[in-house]
């Protein structure tokens, strides 16, 4: 909280910090422009009465198939390291205290390609982040987070890291219109720490729109943003972009939630090694805790 502004003044301010990130990230939406491959977004926790302690929950698994362009002209063979996208793991708060919370978010992603074998794992990446989140207003979450990716070749030889540690913050929003949730995650960052990579700051907006049609069945659209500042004398390019964009239907059931999905994604530095970016459109399944 920003010093000597009153609890008013601080909604004040965040509300009108959030009103131009919000048109940004519908733009983002919008367009497509262009996301590394997803975990669910960060969204706001309601407050509990009292402390406590594993307070929150959530499971996430997907699979998604990638559908990716046939390079012109031929006999240019496609790219076959990229066929399948796959993520789980999930995101616990290990104590709310009210005001704030303390969690952690974890996630291994397996790229597959068919290059040696039908379903051919050749990366595998993993996500670990520790956050500290606090409430500044009805539906709002403003957090500090610090992030570790770190990237590995699967069945292939790397004799050095790929990966990097990023300390940023994170602001969390929830709007409600009728039945439909709108929940917006702005963040950013500093990597304190790079292997190989070339980031120096990172940004990421994101956008999700839940609408239930009855008690078991609804829809949901989401969008994702990303830009990645660099330092230029590590692999001579400049800023990189990103997107992801993605609809369909979610099905509840008693224990979980079931995502069916289609979209379109740009990925930076899709392989760990060779800092190209890849489009594709992709189909898959999510299953969800929430």
């Amino acid at each position: 909280m920003t010093a000597g502004l009153k609890p008013c003044a601080t909604v004040s301010v965040v509300a009108q910090a959030f009103r131009p990130a919000v048109h940004a990230a519908l733009i983002t939406l919008a367009l497509a422009a262009g996301a590394a491959g997803q975990i669910p977004q960060p969204i706001v926790a309601p407050a509990p009465a009292a402390l406590e302690f594993m307070s929150r929950y959530d499971f996430h698994l997907s699979i998604a198939r990638l559908l990716t362009e046939t390079p012109t002209p031929a006999p240019v063979p496609p790219d076959d390291r990229f066929v399948w996208d796959g993520h789980f793991g999930g995101s616990f708060d290990f104590a709310d205290l009210v005001a704030l919370r303390l969690g952690v978010i974890a996630d291994y992603q397996a790229g597959m390609g068919n290059e040696r074998q039908p379903f051919d794992p050749n990366q595998g990446n993993y996500t670990l982040e520790g956050f500290v989140s606090g409430r500044v207003a009805d539906h709002t979450e403003v957090a500090w987070i610090f992030h570790h990716v770190s990237r590995h070749r699967s069945d292939r030889p790397k004799d050095f890291a790929i990966a990097y540690n990023e300390v940023g913050g994170r602001v969390m929003h929830r709007r409600t219109f009728g039945t439909t949730t709108v929940d917006v995650d702005l963040e950013g960052g500093r990597t304190i720490q790079h292997s190989y990579v070339d980031y120096t700051w990172l940004g990421e907006a994101q956008l999700l729109v839940r609408h239930p049609i009855n008690d078991r069945v609804g829809v949901f659209a989401h969008g994702v943003g990303q830009g990645f500042l660099v330092d230029d004398l590590v692999a001579k390019r400049g800023t990189q972009g990103g997107a992801l964009v993605e609809a369909g239907v979610r099905v509840a059931g008693q224990a979980g939630v079931l995502e069916i999905f289609a979209g379109y994604e740009k990925r930076v530095d899709a392989d760990p090694l060779d800092r190209l970016s890849q489009r594709w459109g992709l189909v898959g399944f999510r299953l969800l805790s929430r």
